[in-house]
């Protein structure tokens, strides 16, 4: 599979988690979580070229899946993962509350999304 497709399936499934997680059904967001991590898997193994194609969406239109990337992307490009982390944490409710917590962790030393 092309990895532009992938970075597509992570990008709508990201969304399709939050949205159905607003809507109060888990079990839709458990579906779409897992097709998401499906996906980063997928790119992972592609190595920086893996990558390099998520990089697109640290600018994507929705915040949820700016952070989502963002937390993939943290060792690999920490500086730019963490200026949309940074701002996102800045808000309040569920997506800036989770880039709250990756930031935690990235600073205590537990994140571990993406390991070399």
């Amino acid at each position: 599979m092309k990895l532009e497709r992938l970075v597509e399936q992570f990008a709508l499934n990201v969304a399709a988690q939050t949205d159905a997680i607003f809507q109060g059904d888990a079990k839709t967001g458990n579906k779409h979580a897992r097709k998401y991590g499906a996906a980063v898997d997928k790119l992972l193994a592609h190595g920086n070229a893996g990558r390099d194609a998520l990089l697109v969406l640290l600018t994507h239109e929705r915040m949820d899946v700016r952070v989502t990337a963002a937390a993939h992307l943290l060792r690999y490009r920490t500086a730019e993962a963490k200026a949309v982390l940074d701002e996102a944490a800045k808000g309040k409710g569920l997506v800036p509350f989770e880039a709250q917590q990756v930031l935690q962790q990235w600073e205590e030393g537990t994140w571990a999304l993406d390991p070399e």
